[in-house]
């Protein structure tokens, strides 16, 4: 293994101190490996190059290193966190790696003299209240509605509340107290916000004893009305607290993580409860499970024996440990179905400025909830195990269907194309991309077409052949063409798909018939799908380029139903590809609106006036301000926003 080596790598390999650190190698592409971390950076670095790791995943890594980097830091939490931190931005290929996916929605409370109760997902805004993360959109609009059955908080957008003149319906249902127009003070109201902030962390007991002491005032001074209101409020939080009486414990902010590995793949599965209630779960699986256990059985050295499954069960929810809580706010106590290292729940801390906890082996509740994650973890994993191998079985079959000989199965490549508009309208091409047995949605494209009659959906698919494959063509026919690979091993974005499938029959196929011919491509790789009879789903056929007959799949064919997917694909990327256009094309009404000062009733005055829309964009301030109601100031506004 030295001799595969450059001396200079070796001699910086022999020259590392035996200090904590972070190491990273890099191939000839100048893409890197692996991440990895060591408490003896000489120790550790040097096992990979002394040994005979052939025939191993280690092996394999090992022989694409052609340099290295190393940086050397204080004390083994502070090498974790680095060490985490790189493998999130570099995405290396022999690491754990989790998806960063920190996009978790809230409940937020908008600054406001009554405030709005709305769910929320992106930056926090210190103005603003905000109580999460929730795992999921169902879990943030389930504790609203739960909210708005006790409390009776608004959840209307600021422009419908200040041009109300009566109750909505939701007032009528007794799920908000109408303060649009006047029905609840600023102070009650105020007194509603605080109580359902007060569930919101736990303060349950407590509340039910505030609110139990205001109902008693309000009756000893005979104000029963108020007292009545009170009262069913002690019920409806009293029957919620009931229904959830599970939930009901002394801890408040908790996270609880199940691991699962099972045939070289991994699921985390997160649960989280806030303020005492179990808000619900959410699966995380990573990649390069088999590639990175390989790689991590010891301290400070590498190529003893693979790790056993509990092994890479810890291993597993240590790297998502590390990798998910960078950036995300850390409950106190985690309750973990594996125990993980001591350093990092200290590098934890370390970086959150939080005393994290974290809890192997839970009692009552707390044992209850990790089973539950524990069993959730199973079933996602399992679940993705088995939708793993349907759809490499309808892979498969498609490839069979054909008659096709693709050099790698897992890299067999699909790019679809569909053509959507209204009317001849912002037509939009779009094209999805199909390869390693998944939609790549991070390499859907979409066209404007420009230039052709509109409606023309021959002309337009023309366009767009044309502009996706030219350059590829060109770059095809160059004697030192070569596809590099990508991350999972197959073809780049710019290297043609092994299938091309139109969204049509014999004429869209006859169109991409003479753009393949012009540009010298083969045309076996085009497929048309043409609807059946009654263009019933399950009865479409394929319609090829060069000229073979027709094949109608069959209705419970694996690989018609792969067809259908990437097809259904196409249309709906199209389809919001053409409305978004669209949008952008006509001036929405909605736009009005959204400009301070401009109710219902000037909207109403200006698209009468003007004759819609398109009316009022073409007017000058001028012509706008003579409207009744419509300042200049606000008819200069009103232009702005419009042009």
């Amino acid at each position: 293994m030295p001799d595969a080596h450059s001396d200079q790598l070796l001699s910086e390999v022999a020259a590392l101190p035996p200090l904590p650190g972070v190491y990273r190698y890099f191939d000839a592409a100048d893409q890197v490996l692996y991440v990895g971390k060591a408490r003896n950076l000489k120790k550790r670095v040097a096992s990979y190059f002394q040994r005979n790791h052939d025939g191993t995943r280690i092996g394999q890594m090992v022989s694409k290193i052609v340099r290295m980097e190393t940086t050397v830091v204080r004390s083994e939490a502070e090498a974790l966190l680095l060490e985490n931190n790189l493998i999130k931005t570099l995405n290396p290929k022999f690491n754990i790696l989790f998806r960063d996916d920190k996009s978790y929605p809230y409940l937020k409370l908008a600054s406001h003299d009554f405030p709005r109760l709305t769910y929320y997902r992106g930056a926090v805004e210190k103005k603003h209240r905000y109580y999460g993360p929730y795992p999921s959109a169902w879990a943030v609009k389930e504790s609203i509605l739960l909210l708005q059955k006790v409390f009776h908080l608004r959840t209307c957008e600021d422009t419908v509340f200040r041009n109300r003149t009566r109750p909505c319906l939701l007032y009528q249902i007794k799920r908000c107290s109408a303060p649009c127009v006047g029905h609840i003070s600023p102070e009650d109201y105020a007194h509603d916000v605080a109580n359902a902030e007060s569930f919101l962390k736990g303060e349950t007991q407590q509340l039910l004893q505030t609110l139990e002491s205001r109902m008693m005032a309000h009756a000893g001074r005979l104000e029963f009305e108020q007292a009545a209101e009170l009262r069913n409020q002690v019920a409806a939080l009293s029957k919620v607290l009931h229904q959830q009486a599970v939930d009901n414990v002394s801890d408040k902010d908790v996270d609880i993580l199940a691991v699962k590995v099972h045939g070289g793949r991994a699921c985390v599965n997160l649960a989280m409860v806030r303020g005492g209630r179990h808000l619900g779960d959410r699966p995380y699986f990573p990649v390069h499970v088999e590639d990175a256990s390989a790689l991590l059985p010891g301290q400070d050295e590498v190529g003893g024996p693979a790790p056993a499954p509990a092994e890479q069960a810890v291993q597993v929810l240590e790297a998502f440990i590390a990798q998910h809580y960078i950036g995300v706010p850390v409950p106190s106590t985690l309750i973990t179905s594996a125990p993980v290292s001591k350093e990092l729940i200290e590098a934890l801390t370390e970086q959150s400025g939080v005393k994290v906890t974290a809890v192997h082996h839970p009692r009552e509740q707390r044992r209850i909830w990790l089973e539950m994650a524990q069993k959730n973890a199973d079933i996602q994993l399992a679940r993705l195990l088995s939708e793993e191998g349907s759809q490499q079985a309808r892979t498969r079959a498609l490839v069979d269907a054909l008659d096709l000989a693709p050099d790698s199965l897992d890299a067999f490549r699909i790019e679809c194309f569909d053509i959507s508009h209204t009317a001849g309208e912002a037509t939009q091409a779009s094209c999805v991309v199909f390869h390693h047995h998944q939609m790549q949605s991070s390499e859907y494209r979409r066209f404007n077409i420009e230039g052709v009659t509109p409606g023309d959906d021959y002309a337009a698919m023309r366009q767009v052949l044309m502009r996706r494959y030219s350059k590829l063509a060109e770059a095809a026919r160059a004697p030192d063409a070569d596809a590099s690979p990508d991350a999972k091993g197959g073809s780049v974005r710019g290297r043609l798909p092994d299938l091309v499938l139109v969204d049509g029959g014999k004429g869209q196929v006859a169109m991409a018939r003479e753009v393949f011919n012009a540009l010298g491509l083969d045309l076996a790789l085009i497929v048309g799908v043409e609807k059946g009879e009654g263009r019933k789903v399950g009865l479409e056929e394929l319609v090829f380029a060069d000229g073979r007959d027709k094949v109608g799949l069959g209705r419970d064919s694996a690989a018609l139903m792969l067809v259908a997917q990437i097809r259904d694909e196409a249309h709906r990327f199209a389809i919001t590809g053409m409305r978004a256009q669209r949008a952008k094309v006509r001036v929405g009404g909605s736009k009005i609106e959204e400009i301070p000062g401009i109710g219902p009733k000037k909207r109403a005055r200006l698209l009468q006036r003007f004759g819609g829309i398109r009316g009022v964009a073409n007017a000058g301030v001028e012509d706008i301000a003579t409207v009744e109601g419509i300042s200049r100031a606000l008819a200069e506004e009103i232009y702005r926003a419009l042009h």
